[in-house]
């Protein structure tokens, strides 16, 4: 298929190539100089040895030869041409020169058919020119018909709606269960139209990047196999004003057809964003596409059997016409995935992936709250890079600890230098993020902590959600946040005695949450009035549109009180690191021997003031001891971690061929 289309690809240019050379050659033809000598010239030329050819010729009934030459001092496109006397005498002159000289000689017997070849030399070039002309401007006007047209449809046509089915998409049972009804409806429309009910005629689906809208959609499509359109947004949109709804008006002609079918419009927004909206007014071109599809869409004409589904992550921006019933009357809304649908992401994507009996992936969906099913997809695809990176058979929990650190803080830079003073500091920092959560009630659990330099943090603490949430955060959990965050600054004052700048996106983090405690959830002295709002200019940009019902007598009450929260979660972080300084310090000690500590590790600690299970020397040696009984290669430039998971693949290897 490939070959087929390559040669119809350059067959132009070989076109061309011919053209170009037939030019060439009626250019040569055209140039040629022919000089007229004498009879008597020629005897001349021939005694002085200056013939190079000859070609003798005579056509019956004219009583000349035609004879045409080269003298050695002619160019290449230079010739001659004499009328001799038909007689034999001239004949033996020549051939006489031509033994002493030895210049090459022809003699044409039947010139008649040399006819044929003057109408080639002269006449072919002509018609190749004038036909590779022709030839190549079809074939390049055939080749471009598609930037010729520009008002055709850009929409791709999906016969069997595609191999995606429900099974294939994890989670979304709610989500999956509103459009199952678009399915039975393309399948049996009748059971709806004998009660007169009406089908949407749109969905729009809603969420977050990454939570999988644009798979949903091709389920529904896979699940009702019928014909499955799918464009984007920006495919419709051009320089030249119109274009955009010619190719609306197109790709409902075409749905028409093949109904009943699905559209699926992805990235939505766009199109569809508010018309007449900005500081420089609308636009014509994104204006008219969104016109031609409102009119599709719920217009004076029908569009019967015809199911639009769409998607975006911007809903706040789309024109309100688009989303009145009639059009997109349904909305659904693809949340991030909570711990029990992670955890079927999870087993979707390691389907075709190879896995150490250590792996649980149940553990690692409840490590992961706030990613999307892309995320995920992510995290075991980096663990399967590393586990071949390392040369291991199996992805192991090593590997997927370090993906997990990779996706949310990016690549550990174990060659970057760190003074001792550093690392004390950095240590000492994230010491104090941990002893608050470690100690204060509404805190999240502490899960990990590290002081290995990753992105642009030094290290960082690892503070899950004691019991995942939707959406209600209460008081004491905002403010047990801003508590945390501030940890590790105050950790720095109190047990360093001197700060620095490792704690700015701390604050940077706490004066938002104090802010929105303040102005949006009515979480102050001001009282439960909302004073600021989320809403976004649709071209303005984030926040430079912010919505603000307050006088500036207000403003300056509003910083107050985020001054205020601020200084009462840093007063009350002083007070629990204080009474907390032992604690502080034995984590500090034990990032410093081990770098990175668990979970599990940071509890041991806690309750006996010691990680009994560590000895680095001793430890070490027992693995390494291990992998060598078992033959394990290159083990002893091997860490822990790797040393541990070699063994486990050796150990299933020997059991297995036993």
């Amino acid at each position: 298929m490939n070959k087929k289309i390559n040669a119809r690809q350059t067959m132009p240019y070989v076109i061309l190539l011919i053209v170009i050379a037939s030019v060439l050659v009626i250019f040569s033809f055209g140039n040629s100089k022919v000089n007229t000598l004498t009879y008597d010239q020629l005897v001349e030329e021939l005694s002085k040895d200056n013939i190079a050819e000859i070609t003798i010729s005579s056509h019956s009934g004219d009583g000349v030869y035609y004879i045409t030459g080269k003298l050695n001092d002619y160019d290449n496109n230079e010739s001659f041409e004499v009328n001799a006397p038909l007689s034999d005498t001239v004949m033996e002159i020549i051939s006489t020169y031509q033994q002493t000289n030895g210049f090459k000689m022809s003699a044409i017997e039947n010139p008649e058919n040399s006819s044929w070849l003057l109408i080639l030399v002269n006449f072919v070039p002509v018609a190749l020119l004038i036909g590779g002309t022709i030839f190549l401007f079809l074939k390049l006007s055939g080749s471009n018909k598609s930037s010729m047209d520009f008002g055709r449809s850009r929409a791709r046509l999906s016969e069997d709606g595609g191999k995606v089915r429900f099974k294939d998409v994890a989670g979304l049972e709610e989500e999956k269960q509103e459009v199952a009804e678009l399915i039975d409806f393309l399948k049996n429309p009748k059971k709806f139209q004998r009660l007169g009910a009406r089908i949407p005629k749109g969905v729009l689906l809603v969420g977050p990047p990454g939570t999988g809208k644009t798979l949903l959609a091709k389920a529904v499509a896979g699940e009702a196999n019928v014909p499955f359109y799918y464009i984007s947004g920006s495919d419709f949109v051009e320089l030249f004003v119109g274009v955009g709804a010619s190719r609306v008006r197109d790709m409902f002609k075409q749905a028409k057809h093949t109904a009943p079918c699905l559209i699926f419009i992805d990235e939505i927004d766009a199109v569809g964003r508010q018309r007449g909206t900005g500081l420089g007014g609308g636009h014509d071109e994104r204006e008219q596409t969104l016109n031609q599809l409102l009119t599709e869409m719920d217009g004076f004409g029908a569009n019967e059997g015809i199911i639009i589904i769409a998607a975006t992550n911007r809903p706040d921006v789309l024109d309100p016409a688009l989303l009145r019933p009639g059009r997109f009357d349904r909305q659904v809304t693809v949340s991030l995935p909570d711990q029990k649908e992670r955890l079927a992401i999870l087993k979707v994507h390691a389907r075709d992936k190879i896995f150490a009996p250590s792996v649980n992936l149940e553990n690692i969906s409840k490590r992961t709250p706030g990613f999307s099913g892309a995320d995920l997809e992510n995290l075991l695809n980096e663990a399967a890079l590393l586990t071949v990176r390392r040369n291991k058979n199996a992805i192991g929990m090593s590997e997927i600890d370090e993906a997990t650190d990779r996706v949310l803080m990016g690549p550990a830079k174990t060659s970057r230098k760190i003074t001792e003073k550093e690392k004390r500091l950095v240590s000492i920092h994230e010491a104090g993020h941990a002893v608050i959560g470690i100690k204060l009630e509404d805190a999240n659990d502490v899960h990990k902590i590290t002081i290995i330099p990753r992105g642009m943090a030094g290290g960082y603490t690892m503070m899950l959600p004691k019991e995942e949430k939707m959406a209600v955060t209460t008081k004491n959990e905002l403010m047990a946040q801003i508590v945390g965050l501030l940890g590790g600054r105050v950790a720095e004052e109190l047990f360093l005695g001197e700060i620095t700048t490792g704690a700015s996106d701390d604050f940077s983090k706490a004066t938002k949450i104090a802010r929105a405690m303040v102005t949006e959830y009515g979480m102050s002295d001001l009282g439960p009035v909302q004073l600021e709002q989320k809403s976004e200019g649709v071209f303005l940009g984030r926040d430079y549109n912010k919505s603000k019902n307050f006088s500036d007598a207000v403003a300056l009450e509003i910083d107050q009180e985020v001054r205020k929260i601020i200084n009462e979660c840093y007063k009350k972080t002083t007070k629990i690191l204080k009474a907390n300084e032992k604690l502080v310090m034995l984590i500090s000690d034990a990032l410093m021997e081990r770098e990175t500590i668990t979970k599990e590790e940071i509890d041991e600690l806690v309750e006996t003031g010691k990680i009994t299970s560590y000895d680095a020397e001793d430890e070490m040696k027992e693995l390494k001891d291990k992998a060598k009984d078992l033959g394990v290669k290159g083990y002893t430039k091997m860490s822990k971690e790797e040393l541990e998971d070699a063994i486990n693949n050796a150990s299933e290897e020997n059991s297995t061929e036993k």
